[in-house]
């Protein structure tokens, strides 16, 4: 029996203009960690997130949020509050710092960090332990977080925000970038993000001071000095200008990403939307996500399966969405602040086919399998 093509969740997208950075770089034996296209690509972030920020390039996103901790005073012992519902690489970090992650579940309308639940968490905290030290609030698969809310509750407390914006360059919230938001926001250019350099992240700051220290931990933290001399512990984080280049020619093209995906989602909704088994995530007024995942919310796990494995055995791929990380065998011991809303998201809910390179006749073939199974 012949196997159908494969439908990727989400795949990377080259623009054509990443060749000619990575030839390039080539040409001019620009091989070594750092050089003009890393100088570049922090130069075009800036400019299409504006506000006065500054940023540095890394290796990961995950290395960014590893380093803003750090900048935020994040040391052992210490508690952050992390968002519940989200990857785990929001929360490794914390325990890389040998800090402990307290958990906080989201919200029905953007399905990020409860405010309510974040003032319940803090207070608890305060009166067993003491003030956290940080908070990670993430906009989730590019639906921005509620970010007043957070921001009114996280200064109410003094407690410093950490963005988690990997999922969500080019989403806005009053029209204003995600990434901009936090004390430090953190973007990922992983494989199957909005643009992707491979493997990628940076960290964001209007302060610029965090900016350049970030980068001063990220080169290892080597002094001042003609020879080798380091007085702080570093790291191996900064992005490589081969790895540059590709982000250099994606920025060129991110609108283009954003809208496509918006386009995806427009389309799964006008298909599926009258399907009354079938919930989709309405954006709140004054927000604007790119859609980085189309997500699909089901009455129950046993339907949710169903499409799943419906479109498995078309070749088609699609995933639960997020395990919440107090559900998590490596966090289960740790404290929660939940009311089961994210565990239901995660029982009910699932993630199309999202790449900006889908065909009409990719999204059909997602489509009509879902109908073929509901109606």
């Amino acid at each position: 029996m012949e196997t159908k093509e494969k439908i990727w969740l989400s795949s990377p997208h080259m623009g054509g203009s990443e060749q000619d950075y990575v030839n390039e770089a080539f040409d001019t034996n620009w091989i070594a960690p750092l050089g003009p296209n890393v100088n570049a690509f922090e130069h075009a972030i800036t400019e299409n997130l504006g506000d006065g920020v500054h940023v540095a390039a890394l290796s990961s996103g995950t290395a960014a949020i590893h380093l803003g901790l750090q900048l935020l005073g994040v040391e052992k012992g210490d508690e952050v509050l992390c968002q519940s519902f989200t990857f785990s690489a929001s929360a490794n970090p914390i325990m890389y710092l040998g800090a402990t992650p307290v958990f906080v579940d989201s919200e029905k309308d953007t399905w990020n960090m409860s405010p309510s639940l974040l003032r319940k968490a803090i207070e608890n905290r305060i009166l067993e332990k003491g003030a956290p030290k940080a908070i990670i609030a993430v906009h989730l698969y590019g639906m921005p977080y509620n970010v007043e809310a957070i921001k009114s509750v996280a200064n109410e407390y003094s407690i410093p925000v950490l963005e988690d914006s990997a999922e969500a360059l080019g989403s806005t919230c009053m029209n204003k970038a995600c990434g901009t938001f936090g004390d430090i926001g953190v973007l990922s250019f992983n494989g199957n993000k909005i643009i992707t350099t491979s493997g990628g992240g940076a960290l964001v700051s209007k302060n610029k001071l965090f900016r350049d220290k970030a980068i001063f931990l990220a080169t290892q933290a080597r002094d001042d000095a003609p020879h080798y001399q380091h007085s702080n512990v570093g790291y191996n984080y900064r992005m490589s200008n081969v790895l540059a280049g590709i982000g250099r020619g994606q920025m060129e093209v991110l609108q283009d990403r954003v809208n496509a995906r918006r386009s995806n989602y427009e389309f799964y909704e006008n298909k599926l939307g009258s399907i009354k088994e079938i919930e989709f995530l309405d954006e709140p007024e004054g927000f604007y996500s790119n859609r980085w995942l189309s997500c699909i919310l089901t009455p129950s796990f046993e339907i949710r399966e169903l499409i799943r494995l419906a479109l498995l055995e078309e070749n088609i791929e699609s995933r639960p969405l997020w395990k919440p990380l107090h559900m998590q065998p490596i966090f289960t011991e740790y404290k929660n602040f939940t009311d089961g809303t994210s565990e239901s998201l995660f029982a009910r809910g699932l993630c199309l086919p999202s790449g900006s390179n889908l065909s009409l006749t990719d999204l059909e073939r997602v489509t009509d399998c879902i109908k073929k199974v509901m109606l």
